[in-house]
């Protein structure tokens, strides 16, 4: 049958300009895996996403791929859009 995977990413902007984002995957509608952008590392909400976690923790690349998207791209990305609300909003 048909399966699901879903990944929810975000990032803040917070008023002291510190950021902080977040990133949580699920199957099947389910939750699998989450990220601590802190402390580098996985953790899985079960037996299943044990082995992914495993797999990415080997890899090597993926927890600081996904830190770098959290950090830099998705920040960018946030800053800039609020630059574009900001404009519109001071016409």
């Amino acid at each position: 049958g048909a399966h699901t995977w879903q990944r929810m990413v975000g990032c803040d902007l917070l008023e002291d300009n510190s950021t902080r984002g977040y990133s949580q995957d699920a199957y099947n509608g389910r939750d699998f895996i989450t990220f601590d952008m802190d402390t580098m590392t996985f953790t899985a909400a079960d037996a299943a996403a044990q082995i992914t976690k495993r797999k990415w923790e080997v890899d090597g690349t993926v927890a600081e791929k996904r830190k770098h998207y959290l950090k830099d791209t998705c920040i960018e990305w946030l800053r800039k859009y609020v630059s574009y609300g900001r404009a519109v909003l001071e016409r």
